[in-house]
Order: C-alpha cells, then structure tokens, then sequence
C-alpha cells in the first residue's frame, strides 16, 4: 500500500446548513467548498485541517447512501479517507490480499479526486475510502 497521509474523515449530517455554522462559528474552521455529487447523491462541505480535512455529508436523496446512513444512524462519522499513490494499484494490492471492495475500480468523487470504497467487513467496522488527485500523477 502507499498511502501519503489521511485525506478526509467523512462525517454525514442531516443538513449543512445546520452542520457548517458549529465548525465556523465554535472551531473557528473556515468552510471552503460546498460541491454537489449527483452520482453519489450527496452535497459536501469542506474545511481544512493541517494536511487533512474535514468533509460534511449531506444527503440530496433519501435513498442515497448518506441518506440511508443519517436514517439508521442519526449522522456521525461514515468513513476515513486516506490519500494513495496509484489507487488501481492499491485496490488490486488490497484485492490479492482477499480485502472486499465495494469498487474495483476508481470512480470520480469530490474536489476531482478518484475514489474508491473499502468494505466496512474487511476492515473491522470502518469504511475506508481511498483517494487519488488525478493532477498529481
């Protein structure tokens, strides 16, 4: 595996209009991007911390995942996101060591990165993101 550092910790949220005021207005943190990924059925809100961020979920559709996540579990933390180099290449690593995958294959996430999802099952109860910057080839 080569993983650079943590990207993001995922954290899913009934609204970010509710969810974005404690952590500019208690932490002091400044939201940076607001985007909308209609593949995933979620807007996320973005803040910066050191190397790593910060990604607020909001689910656009009931039945998308984040929605589905809030429904059963109220929001919370939903995964953990670590920067990779080569990320076919550490999915393919992480397959031939028997890892469940929900993708195989990257797809197109947030702030342009290529990602790809670790089962929660293989990893111990955390889901696992995996992120690559496509400019950073």
């Amino acid at each position: 595996m080569k993983l650079t550092h943590i990207e993001h910790l995922g954290i899913a949220v009934k609204s970010l209009d509710e969810a974005i005021p404690f952590w500019e207005q208690k932490l002091g943190m400044k939201c940076y991007s607001i985007e909308e990924v209609k593949e995933q059925k979620v807007r996320t809100a973005f803040f910066k911390i050191g190397q790593s961020k910060i990604e607020l979920l909001e689910s656009t559709e009931p039945d998308g995942p984040i929605g589905k996540y809030v429904e059963k579990n109220g929001g919370g933390i939903h995964h953990l996101a670590f920067a990779v180099e080569g990320l076919q290449e550490n999915l393919d690593e992480l397959a031939s060591k028997g890892a469940q995958l929900i993708d195989k294959t990257p797809r197109k996430g947030a702030e342009g990165l290529n990602i790809a999802f670790v089962h929660p099952k293989t990893t111990g109860g955390i889901l696992m993101e995996l992120c690559e910057d496509p400019n950073k080839k």
